[in-house]
C-alpha cells in the first residue's frame, strides 16, 4: 500500500511556516524539518513564540524548570489577547466556575505537591488492576464491528476506548461518554488558538455545561466516598495545603489532565497507529506474526511518530541564549515535542517506523523531568490492548476508496485524524 495523500505545504524557507495554517497542520514534518536544521530557535512572526525543536534542546529546556516555567508558560492564546482572555474568565466566574491552574500548569513546589497527591491516585497497583478491564473494553468494541468488514476506526474504537476507561475510573455512565466527548472537543479546539471569539465563548459555554455536569459528583463524592480515582481526587487531602482540592482546581483538572489528558491523546494515537500499519505493510505483517515481541516498541513507534501532542508551552524566567538567539524574560515559548522526536541527531532513520529501534521508549511522546505524563502507564495499556485485539481480530486491512482524505482536525497544540474509514478481512 502506498502512502496515503495529503494535503501539505512544503515550506521552502522559514518565512512559509504558518503553524496556524490547517494546510501545514496536515502534514508539518518538512516543517519540522526545516526549523530543526535552519533555526533551531525560531521566532514565529504569527504568533511571536520561541519554537524549539531539536530533540537535546527540548530535554534540557524541560528538566531546567528554574528557566523554563510551566505555570506562567500554559494557555498560549490568552497571552496572546489579554483582554479577551479576561472576556472569558468573566464568563466562567458569571455561569461556573474559573478553572483553576492545573497540575500541568503548576510549578514546584505547588506543583510537587498536587503531583504527590496524583502519585497516589495513579499509584501503579491501582493501574494494574485496571488492565483486565481495559482488555475486556477492547475486544469489545471490536467484535461490536468485526462481522461488519468495515469501520470508522476512529469512531468506533479510537474515541471510545480511552473514554470509557477515563470515564470508569471517574464514575461516570458508559452511556454519557459521548457528551463528554463533545465537551473534550470543544476544550481542545479552544487549546488549538484558531477560534474566532465566538467560538472560543462557545467552547467555553460548553466547559461550563460540563462543570455542571461533574459539580453534583463532587458533592455526593464528598458525602459518600468510594473507591474511584474521582472520590480519590475529591477527598484526599494535600499536606501541604491542609485540605483536598477545591471546586475550581477539580473542574480544571475533570477536563484538562483527566478527560482531555486520559482520552484525547490516546484517541489520536490508536487511530494513526491503524493508519501507519496500513502505510507500512511490511510492519503489519511482522507486527501480527508475534504481536508479544513487537507491540510494545510498535506503541513507542506510533507515539513518536505521530506525536499526539504536538507542542505545549513554557515561559523564559530570565533572559537565556540558545543557538546565538536571546529568549527575552517572559517570552513564551513552543516545545514542539514532534519536531524533537523526529530528529535524526538521536534517532537513527527517524522517518522510519522501526520495530527493531533500540530503546524505543526515549522519545518526548508523554514529556520529560518533572511534568512527564502522569497518564503515561496508563495510555501504554490502552495502545497495547487496542493493537493486541487488532491482531487477535484482523488478519489484513486497508483504506476504504474515496471515503478518507485524512486531514487533521485544525490546532496548533494537537494532531487529531477526523476519521479514518477502513476496510478488513477477519481472521477466520
Amino acid at each position: 500500500m502506498s502512502k496515503t495523500p495529503y494535503t501539505t505545504v512544503v515550506p521552502e524557507k522559514l518565512e512559509d511556516i504558518n503553524f496556524l495554517s490547517h494546510d501545514l497542520q496536515n502534514c508539518p514534518y518538512h516543517a519540522y524539518s526545516l526549523l530543526r536544521d535552519e533555526a533551531p530557535v525560531w521566532i514565529d512572526p504569527i504568533t511571536g513564540f520561541y519554537v524549539i525543536t531539536r530533540f537535546d534542546d527540548l530535554r534540557d529546556l524541560l528538566l531546567n524548570t528554574a528557566d523554563f516555567s510551566n505555570e506562567r508558560g500554559q494557555r498560549g492564546a490568552e497571552r496572546m489577547d489579554q483582554d479577551r482572555a479576561k472576556r472569558m474568565r468573566e464568563l466562567y466566574e458569571q455561569k461556573g466556575w474559573l478553572p483553576a491552574p492545573t497540575l500541568a500548569g503548576r510549578d514546584d513546589p505547588n506543583h510537587k505537591q498536587m503531583r504527590a497527591m496524583f502519585n497516589e491516585a495513579f499509584r501503579p497497583k491501582r493501574i494494574d488492576a485496571m488492565d483486565p478491564f481495559v482488555a475486556e473494553t477492547a475486544y469489545k468494541l471490536i467484535d461490536a464491528f468485526i462481522g461488519d468488514g468495515q469501520c470508522d476506526w476512529v469512531k468506533q474504537f479510537a474515541v471510545p476506548l480511552p473514554l470509557i476507561i477515563i470515564g470508569r475510573q471517574m464514575g461516570v455512565k458508559e452511556a454519557d461518554i459521548w457528551r463528554i466527548k463533545a465537551w473534550t472537543d470543544a476544550w481542545v479546539q479552544r487549546l488549538g488558538m484558531m477560534q474566532t471569539e465566538e467560538e472560543e465563548r462557545w467552547s467555553v459555554e460548553m466547559e461550563i455545561e460540563a462543570q455542571h455536569y461533574f459539580q453534583p459528583i463532587f458533592e455526593k463524592l464528598r458525602r459518600e466516598p468510594d473507591d474511584t480515582l474521582l472520590s480519590e481526587m475529591v477527598n484526599r487531602v494535600i499536606p501541604e495545603w491542609g485540605r483536598p482540592l477545591n471546586d475550581n482546581e477539580l473542574h480544571a483538572e475533570m477536563m484538562a489532565d483527566t478527560f482531555v489528558g486520559g482520552s484525547e491523546t490516546s484517541t489520536n494515537a490508536i487511530a494513526y497507529g491503524v493508519k501507519l500499519l496500513i502505510e507500512n505493510p511490511e510492519v503489519w505483517t511482522r507486527l501480527k506474526s508475534n504481536p508479544e515481541k513487537y507491540l510494545r516498541t510498535f506503541v513507542e513507534e506510533v507515539v513518536r511518530l505521530e506525536g499526539p501532542v504536538q507542542g505545549l508551552f513554557r515561559t523564559a524566567t530570565r533572559d537565556i541564549e540558545m543557538h546565538g538567539v536571546t529568549i527575552p524574560e517572559g517570552a513564551m515559548i513552543n516545545i514542539r515535542y514532534a519536531a524533537a522526536n523526529r530528529d535524526s541527531g538521536e534517532f537513527e532513520c527517524p522517518e522510519k517506523l522501526d520495530l527493531d529501534r533500540d530503546k524505543p521508549g526515549r522519545h518526548l511522546g508523554f514529556g520529560s523531568g518533572i511534568h512527564h505524563c502522569l497518564g503515561a502507564p496508563l495510555a501504554r495499556r490502552e495502545l497495547y490492548w487496542a493493537f493486541k485485539a487488532l491482531t487477535d481480530r484482523i488478519d489484513d486491512m486497508w483504506f476504504q476508496p474515496g471515503m478518507n482524505d485524512f486531514k487533521v482536525m485544525p490546532n496548533f497544540a494537537l494532531r487529531a485524524l477526523k476519521e479514518l474509514h477502513i476496510g478488513f478481512k477477519a481472521r477466520g
